[in-house]
C-alpha cells in the first residue's frame, strides 16, 4: 500500500489534485469554523436586528474573539461567500477603539469584495474615531481604488502617503503602482515607478502586466528585458499582450522561448496563449501544448483551460478533438463548455447537432444563457432550420426571460435571408426596437444578392449608405448583382460612385502553416 501510494505521489498531475483536494478542505473547513464562531460568539439578537428595537446598543466584542472571526475572513473570497459581507458589517458596530489589525483586517476584506467602496467609507470612519493607521491601511485602500478604477480617490490617497511618508514602504509603492495602472494611468504608473527606491517582482509584475494589457507593449517590452529574474508571471503578461494586441506569432515565440528557458507556464499562462493559437489555426501547436498540459498536469481540474481548449480545437477544424475534450470533462462541464461545444458545431455548420446538443444541455439542468442562444441561433441559420430557429428565439424570451441584442436579431434577419424569405427578414428589421446598426443591413444585403432580389437590395443599399458610405464591400456585392441582373451600366455606376468616394475593399487573408 505504501509503494502504491509513492508510486501515486510521485506523478505531477496525481499531485497536483491531491493540492487542489487540501485547499477545498481547507476552505470548507475554515467556513465551518467562521460559522461556529459567528453562531457563539455574536449576540443572537445582533445577528437579527429589529427595526423598532429600543436595546441597548451592542456590547463590545473581546479582543480575541472579534480576532478569531476576522482572522477566518482573510481566507475567504468575499465574492465567492457574500454572506461574509454580513458578517464583517456587524464586526464594524462591536470593534469601535480595537487595534488597527483589526481595522485593516475588514479593510482587505471590503477592497477585495463586491463592494470595495466600502472601505473608503471605512475608512472615514477610522479617521472619525481617530484610529491610527498605517502602511498597511492604505495598501488596502489604494486596492480599492483600483477595483474601483477611481483615479480620482487614488490620487488623493497617493497625496496622503507621501504626507504620512509611506512613500518609502515597498508594499504600499506597488499598491500606488497597481492603481494607477488598474486606472489606464500609465504614464503616472511609468513615474511612480521610476521614482521607486526599492523594486520586489510583485512590483516588476504589476507594471510589466499593465504595460502589456493596455497597449503599451514596446513599452512592457523594455521592462520585461530588464527584469532582473523574470517569472512566470511578468512572462504570462508578456505574452497575453502579445495577443491581445492581435500579433499571435510574437505570442507564441515568446511561449516558446519561455519553455526554453526552463519557466513552468501556469493555467493563467495557457489561457494567455490558446487564443493566439486559434487566431493563427495552429492545431499541430495546440495538439503539442494540450499534451503538455497533460503531462506536467496543468490545469487538470481547471475548467477554464479545458474550455479554452474546447474552443482552441472548433477554431482550428478539429471539431472531433473538441468534443473528445468536452466528453472527457464530465461532471465537470459547465455553462461555458456547453456553449463552446454549440458553438463549435455551429462554426463547423452541423446544425443538427448543436440542437441536439442544446437539448441535452436542458436535460442536464444547465440554464443557457444569451451566448447559448446566440450560438445555437448562428446553428440554425446556417443550417437552413428557420423552424427550429424560430422557436429557439421564443423560448429565449419568454421561458427565459432573456432580451434579446441586436446580434439575436441579425441572426435571425440572416436564418429568413439564407432561406429566401427576404419579405419577412426586411419587416423584422423594420420592427426591431431601436436604432439599428449598418451590420443588420449589411446582412440583408448579402441576403439579397444570394438570391437575386436587386430591387430590394437597391433599397436596402440606399439605407447603408445613409450611415456609412466607405466601405466598398457595399458596392462591390450591389454591382455584383447589377451586373448579373443585365444592368451593366448601372453596375458601371456604383463602381465609379465607389472611386468618387475613396471606399476600399478590404481583401480576405489567409494564413496557411506549412512544414520545413
Amino acid at each position: 500500500m505504501n509503494n502504491v501510494t509513492r508510486n501515486r505521489t510521485s506523478m505531477p498531475w496525481f499531485s497536483n489534485v491531491l493540492v487542489i483536494i487540501r485547499r477545498r478542505r481547507r476552505r470548507r473547513r475554515r467556513r465551518r469554523e467562521l460559522s461556529t464562531l459567528i453562531s457563539h460568539i455574536l449576540p443572537q439578537w445582533l445577528l437579527t436586528p429589529k427595526t423598532n428595537s429600543t436595546a441597548p446598543p451592542p456590547p463590545i466584542l473581546p479582543s480575541n474573539h472579534s480576532h478569531g472571526l476576522l482572522s477566518l475572513l482573510l481566507y475567504h473570497q468575499p465574492k465567492r461567500h457574500p454572506s461574509l459581507q454580513v458578517h464583517a458589517q456587524l464586526l464594524t458596530t462591536a470593534l469601535h477603539h480595537a487595534a488597527v489589525l483589526l481595522w485593516n483586517t475588514l479593510l482587505r476584506h471590503y477592497s477585495l469584495g463586491p463592494s470595495p467602496q466600502e472601505a473608503i467609507h471605512l475608512y472615514n470612519q477610522m479617521q472619525h474615531l481617530l484610529i491610527t493607521t498605517n502602511s498597511f491601511t492604505f495598501s488596502f485602500l489604494l486596492k480599492a481604488c483600483a477595483n474601483l478604477s477611481s483615479l480620482r480617490q487614488g490620487s488623493q490617497l497617493h497625496g496622503l502617503v507621501v504626507k504620512r511618508g509611506f512613500e518609502s514602504n515597498v508594499y504600499v509603492h506597488t499598491s500606488l503602482l497597481d492603481m494607477y495602472v488598474c486606472c489606464r494611468a500609465l504614464v503616472d504608473a511609468r513615474k511612480v515607478f521610476d521614482e521607486m527606491p526599492e523594486r520586489n517582482a510583485v512590483t516588476w509584475n504589476v507594471i510589466i502586466t499593465g504595460m502589456a494589457r493596455h497597449g503599451e507593449i514596446s513599452m512592457a517590452w523594455a521592462l520585461f528585458q530588464q527584469m532582473p529574474e523574470r517569472n512566470a508571471i511578468a512572462w504570462t503578461g508578456m505574452i497575453d499582450g502579445y495577443t491581445r494586441a492581435r500579433r499571435p506569432v510574437e505570442a507564441l515565440s515568446l511561449l516558446v522561448q519561455m519553455l526554453a528557458e526552463g519557466v513552468s507556464p501556469t493555467e493563467v499562462t495557457i489561457l494567455a496563449v490558446v487564443p493566439a493559437i486559434s487566431t493563427v489555426g495552429a492545431l499541430g501547436f495546440g495538439e503539442s501544448m494540450h499534451a503538455f498540459c497533460d503531462k506536467n498536469g496543468i490545469g487538470l481540474l481547471d475548467v477554464r483551460v479545458e474550455n479554452s481548449f474546447i474552443d482552441m480545437y472548433a477554431k482550428c477544424g478539429s471539431i472531433d478533438s473538441s468534443m473528445k475534450v468536452f466528453e472527457r470533462m464530465s461532471w465537470r462541464r459547465n455553462l461555458v463548455s456547453w456553449t463552446s461545444v454549440i458553438s463549435a458545431f455551429a462554426m463547423h455548420g452541423m446544425a443538427s447537432e448543436a440542437v441536439g446538443l442544446l437539448k441535452e444541455m436542458k436535460q442536464d439542468n444547465v440554464r443557457p444563457n444569451r451566448v447559448t442562444f446566440l450560438s445555437v441561433l448562428n446553428a440554425c441559420s446556417h443550417g437552413g432550420l428557420v423552424e427550429e430557429g424560430m422557436r429557439f428565439f421564443s423560448s429565449m424570451v419568454y421561458e427565459y426571460g432573456i432580451e434579446p441584442e441586436i446580434k439575436h436579431f441579425g441572426c435571425m434577419i440572416d436564418m429568413l435571408g439564407r432561406a429566401g424569405r427576404l419579405w419577412e427578414a426586411e419587416k423584422l428589421i423594420g420592427d426591431l426596437p431601436g436604432e439599428v446598426n449598418v451590420i443588420v443591413w449589411r446582412t440583408l444585403l448579402g441576403c439579397c444578392s444570394k438570391h437575386g432580389d436587386v430591387e430590394m437590395g437597391e433599397r436596402v443599399m440606399r439605407r447603408i449608405l445613409e450611415m456609412e458610405k466607405g466601405y466598398g464591400g457595399d458596392y462591390v456585392i450591389l454591382s455584383n448583382m447589377l451586373s448579373e441582373a443585365g444592368r451593366f451600366g448601372d453596375a458601371e455606376g456604383i463602381r465609379r460612385l465607389m472611386d468618387e468616394r475613396h471606399a476600399l475593399k478590404v481583401p480576405g487573408l489567409s494564413l496557411v502553416a506549412g512544414k520545413d
